[in-house]
């Protein structure tokens, strides 16, 4: 299974193309935010102190959560790739059983999205201290690093599943595409939850990237937040947050962060298990 993980990453890695197309969303995002929507965004803020870096650490923990998505499906690629091409068929004769070529995808893509996902935070730790923000302490970035590979591990049990659909390129090509521009509204990262309509935002709510871009947030404008709500009373600061999606809520309760983890880990541990009775049924067929 390792020796099979390292070819993975070295065909990923090799392939400059899938890698940037892999970042692609998140550099969309980026985008639109220096050039149109930051500016937009921190109006609606006027009142309070520091809001440029406020939204700043807002947008770049959303930014981390989809990453972590966009990564890892374009790591899946490598597995509907060798369907595609009749490779897998090649490893299936070979001693190595099914199970850990399948767990050589799957692990990695993990740590194709972990590593890129670290990538993206260097380079938003840089944008942020470049605008003048403060950039994380210790304590907080170990408690992102941790965060990270949360959702990394989620995520991948997510896309395992959609990937596990797929026989061919252009099909996948086609989803990843599709997920690519859906991820930063269904996460409230184009636009924040407040704002969406209400079905919307129960859809939001129940997306579990959504939960993880929430954690990131609250570990990421955690100082931010309390510049700029000092003096300001609770319930406006609890519905400025809430507009965000620095925390959710579902009617009267708010959830808190060992709420948004269990949601994170429940919908990763169900995704990976409908993964394997999806390939397990196509092995029977």
């Amino acid at each position: 299974m390792i020796t099979f993980t390292k070819r993975n990453l070295l065909v990923f890695f090799r392939d400059r193309t899938a890698v940037f197309f892999s970042l692609l969303s998140s550099l969309i995002i980026v985008g639109l935010y220096v050039l149109f929507l930051g500016d937009t965004w921190a109006s609606d803020f006027e009142g309070f102190a520091h809001v440029k870096q406020l939204m700043d650490n807002w947008v770049m923990a959303g930014l981390l959560s989809v990453t972590t998505v966009t990564t890892t499906m374009g790591a899946f690629g490598i597995m509907v790739g060798d369907r595609a091409e009749k490779i897998s068929k090649d490893f299936y004769v070979s001693p190595t059983h099914r199970r850990d070529l399948a767990l050589g995808y799957v692990l990695s893509a993990a740590i194709v999205g972990f590593a890129l996902s670290i990538v993206t935070l260097i380079a938003a730790e840089i944008y942020i201290g470049a605008r003048g923000g403060e950039l994380l302490s210790t304590s907080a970035l170990c408690k992102l690093l941790l965060l990270i590979l949360a959702a990394d591990l989620a995520n991948t049990a997510m896309i395992f599943f959609i990937t596990s659909f797929f026989e061919s390129n252009n099909a996948f090509s086609t989803a990843s595409t599709i997920i690519g521009t859906l991820i930063g509204f269904v996460t409230g990262i184009y636009l924040p939850i407040g704002v969406l309509p209400d079905g919307v935002q129960w859809i939001v709510r129940l997306f579990p990237t959504s939960h993880a871009a929430a954690l990131m947030r609250q570990t990421m404008m955690e100082a931010p937040m309390a510049q700029s709500f000092e003096g300001v009373p609770v319930s406006q600061t609890q519905q400025v947050e809430e507009m965000l999606g620095v925390h959710f809520w579902f009617g009267e309760k708010e959830l808190t962060g060992g709420m948004n983890l269990l949601v994170l880990f429940g919908f990763g541990i169900l995704f990976f298990a409908l993964a394997a009775a999806n390939l397990s049924r196509k092995k029977r067929v």
